[in-house]
């Protein structure tokens, strides 16, 4: 669920004449917007369960929780890129982030290493509706570009998702 104050687009460029139509490029945008503050999230997220967590896991959760939070990290910045290539701003604020995302915050308090698990789990499977949800929109405004973003990211979402839940199977 979003949270209610979405933040506006404000576009940079009004003469933007790249085949998409401004109405189209526009809510990919905001498509886009939302998808940059959920994968910041669950970065900050992850690298949270990296810096804290503890158990007869650590080593292995330790050392896949640096390689979610780096993949998550290099992925922040090809989506706002596009966001920008679109004509608009990309939103890069605690704040915007926050009224973007359907992910709740890292909890206060350290969860065990299995709860870490589920909420990434959670979190990983939340980015991935979020881009399978503007997929239909880029497909019929012909944005190939996005398109292959989106695909791409659904599928590292998926596979993290996989991966964190087959953890805690057995």
């Amino acid at each position: 669920m979003r949270k209610k104050d979405t933040p506006k687009l404000h576009a940079t460029s009004k003469n933007v004449q790249i085949g998409i139509a401004d109405k189209d490029r526009a809510s990919i945008a905001q498509g886009l917007s939302h998808l940059l503050a959920d994968t910041y999230t669950l970065y900050l997220t992850t690298h949270n369960f990296h810096w804290n967590v503890t158990g007869p896991m650590f080593n292995t959760l330790h050392q896949m929780f640096m390689t979610q939070y780096t993949e998550l990290w290099n992925a922040v910045d090809p989506i706002a890129e596009r966001v920008r290539a679109l004509g608009y701003a990309a939103p890069g604020s605690y704040t915007a982030f926050g009224q973007l995302t359907k992910l709740d915050d890292a909890p206060l308090i350290p969860p065990k290493a299995e709860d870490m698990i589920r909420i990434l789990v959670k979190g990983n499977e939340a980015v991935a509706t979020t881009a399978r949800d503007l997929l239909p929109l880029t497909e019929k405004a012909g944005d190939q570009p996005t398109t292959d973003l989106l695909s791409a990211r659904m599928d590292i979402h998926e596979k993290s998702a996989w991966m964190l839940r087959s953890l805690l199977e057995g």
